[in-house]
């Protein structure tokens, strides 16, 4: 359509078909369809088309005043446009070159979007598969701590006091059974739009804290929690709050236990406040590694997610302390 166009007002001009004077009008279809090739074609292509454009009416333009126009029969009446070759070429080849720059840009505006459209979705396909991620570190971490503690207290009283074998055999079918159930919930996201509310198992809350200080307590570990809630938290707020402390607890069980942790959590109008404090390990000197690098970095994320604050150091009187602060709207919704 571009060499036909372009032919076209070719011929009309060393044809002498048109007036001298307004011999860009018949290269205006010419414009429209190089506009078209440089929205929709490669960059070589639509600057190819330009340049041969350009060229083809330049000659033209040159033959129509070369050959044709001193053959023409004079005007009967004066013109406001002069017959002047140069100003001709001039008008012609700005009028090509818009219609290039305006296709140029649009197709740059496209192909901009797309990029961000497949950016955008790659980053969302990233953050899911990390949120994914998290859940099950933390279900599985907690879980897997809490058995691995009960299961070696059975084995080394297995035959002094038979009772407690079944109690930690009866802690570990719970807990395995509980970790079954979220299993199932966080790998049915996979299989839905990610909604972790569109899933058959309750998300855990605020509500379900003292069942996990119950878990770290059977696990050895003296848990003092203290929950003070002024306002409702969202179930999305509510569920990191859990899984936040949830890590916290693990970290002890797994490094410092058996020994004695204190939990805060204080929910006001504005912000959730979680505060966890251990004693340090109550026999052997206490290791200066951070606990849980893996579990602080989905803590640190979980937090980041919100723009809150988390903090995770070694106290100088002996322990660690994690602290988080998740603010959130208060109507309700997470900010």
């Amino acid at each position: 359509m571009l060499a036909l166009a372009c032919a076209a007002g070719v011929a009309a001009t060393v044809t002498g078909a048109v007036a001298a004077g307004v011999i860009w009008l018949t290269f205006a279809p010419t414009v429209l369809v190089l506009y078209l090739v440089a929205a929709t074609a490669s960059l070589v292509w639509s600057v190819t088309g330009l340049a041969a454009c350009a060229l083809g009416a330049v000659a033209a333009i040159l033959i129509f005043y070369d050959q044709v126009f001193p053959g023409l029969a004079p005007a009967a009446s004066p013109t406001e446009m002069p017959p002047y070759w140069p100003v001709e070429i001039g008008a012609t080849c700005v009028l090509l070159a818009a219609g290039w720059v305006v296709g140029t840009v649009v197709r740059w505006k496209r192909d901009t979007t797309a990029r961000l459209v497949r950016h955008l979705a790659e980053a969302a396909v990233a953050d899911e598969r990390r949120r994914i991620a998290r859940e099950l570190h933390d279900v599985i971490g907690h879980s897997m701590s809490l058995i691995a503690v009960k299961a070696t207290v059975a084995n080394h009283v297995a035959d002094a006091r038979p009772q407690e074998v079944r109690a930690a055999l009866a802690v570990i079918e719970q807990t395995s059974r509980g970790t079954l159930a979220e299993i199932h919930r966080v790998l049915g996201l996979l299989r839905s739009d990610g909604d972790l509310q569109e899933t058959h198992v309750p998300v855990p809350g605020m509500a379900n804290l003292p069942e996990l200080a119950a878990h770290a307590r059977s696990a050895g570990v003296e848990v003092d929690l203290t929950v003070r809630a002024e306002a409702e938290l969202s179930p999305t707020v509510a569920a990191s709050v859990y899984r936040i402390v949830q890590q916290a607890l693990t970290n002890v069980i797994t490094h410092a236990g058996p020994t004695r942790c204190s939990v805060t959590v204080d929910v006001d109008g504005q912000a959730a406040v979680i505060e966890v404090v251990d004693d340090g390990p109550r026999h052997g000197r206490p290791s200066r590694t951070v606990p849980g690098g893996h579990g602080l970095i989905g803590m640190r994320e979980r937090v980041k997610l919100y723009g809150g604050m988390f903090s995770a150091e070694f106290r100088p009187e002996g322990g660690f302390r994690v602290a988080a602060r998740l603010p959130y709207d208060p109507n309700g919704t997470s900010t």
